[in-house]
């Protein structure tokens, strides 16, 4: 089946009618159907059961799948992390959710230096087929210990694999496959986009990790992006569209493994770069695909890489300083307008 992302860039547009669900709706859906499936998966977090879940993304799943598959934990990361990542090794598949990867910091050392590792330090004797989900990155007004983005941190880490869906099709597609894989997968989504509303298909598929695609199709400028941020370029193509400016956008959906062939091709087509990010710019996404397409296109290329992201500051508190901080339409027309000498 082919879907299409219809002009408002919010929702799958097919001939014939389909259900419109949210994200958090479709995220619930995934996992049930996954431990449906498969009588090894559970879910394990703070409110994860009595509460439905702290966004209400596993609503409805305590009372099908009962207590010992749906599990509340104490507010103790460190703790329930680390009983997943040793249940991997009898056999199960647990998916941990964070209400915050803010707080997986609490737990780095048992995601980094336990799950990452388990298959090499174990010499290939046990796989660590874990999905440690939840939201990243910044909400609005919640302060700078809770507005940050670590995709660049996990996506650093050899053994992780990092996911980043933007929309509700994606979401369920992405979750499914990172379920069934054998390896770690952090799994990162947002606050603000459990209320995004999308038709989804009533037959199960699922969507390689690993795979960008484009959302876009453009001949001016190829503009790179992932995650709620990526409907920033929707936006701002809408702006230059009128300008006469064309922009491909690729969502690279999964940042590890990262797809770099599909931004290659599209910069080899376009031969200018802007990339869209969440997050600090020292070591950023941003960074590594910067590197990469210098040193394997530069001949391509009719202007330096620009790259958007966040100020290199934690974030303000106060919106007039948030809204600098973060971000904005603006800052891609006008990235866009220079890397095309406007």
């Amino acid at each position: 089946m082919t879907f299409a992302l219809g002009k408002k860039y919010n929702y799958v547009t097919k001939s014939h009618k389909m259900a419109i669900k949210t994200f958090r709706e479709v995220i619930a859906e995934a996992m049930s159907e996954e431990m449906r499936r498969d009588e090894s998966v559970f879910l394990i977090g703070e409110e994860v059961a009595e509460y439905n879940g702290a966004y209400k993304a596993s609503k409805g799943m305590l009372d099908e799948f009962g207590p010992e598959r749906v599990i509340d934990s104490p507010i103790a990361e460190a703790g329930f992390s680390g009983i997943a990542i040793g249940s991997t090794m009898t056999g199960c598949r647990p998916i941990v959710e964070y209400m915050t990867f803010n707080f997986s910091l609490v737990c780095i050392d048992q995601i980094i230096n336990n799950a990452a590792k388990i298959y090499q330090m174990s010499g290939g004797q046990f796989n660590c087929p874990i999905v440690f989900r939840g939201p990243t990155a910044s909400a609005g007004q919640l302060g700078a210990t809770h507005s940050q983005a670590f995709e660049n941190w996990f996506a650093n880490v050899p053994g992780l694999k990092v996911v980043v869906p933007s929309n509700p099709y994606d979401a369920k597609g992405l979750l499914k496959s990172a379920i069934r894989d054998n390896d770690p997968v952090i799994f990162m989504e947002s606050e603000q986009m459990y209320g995004d509303k999308m038709e989804m298909p009533d037959e199960e598929y699922t969507i390689p990790i690993g795979k960008a695609e484009i959302k876009r199709e453009g001949s001016d400028v190829t503009v790179v992006s992932f995650g709620k941020i990526i409907k920033q370029a929707y936006t701002a193509a809408e702006e230059l569209a009128k300008d006469g400016i064309n922009i491909e956008i690729i969502d690279l959906r999964t940042v590890r493994p990262l797809d770099y062939d599909a931004i290659l091709k599209s910069v080899k087509k376009t031969n200018r770069l802007v990339i869209l990010e969440e997050a600090w710019p020292f070591g950023s996404v941003a960074s590594e695909i910067t590197y990469m397409v210098q040193q394997k296109a530069f001949d391509h290329l009719d202007a330096p890489i620009k790259r958007i992201t966040t100020k290199d500051t934690s974030a303000p508190y106060a919106p007039n300083l948030y809204n600098e901080w973060m971000p904005q339409v603006k800052d891609l027309v006008d990235a866009v307008k220079s890397v095309m000498y406007k």
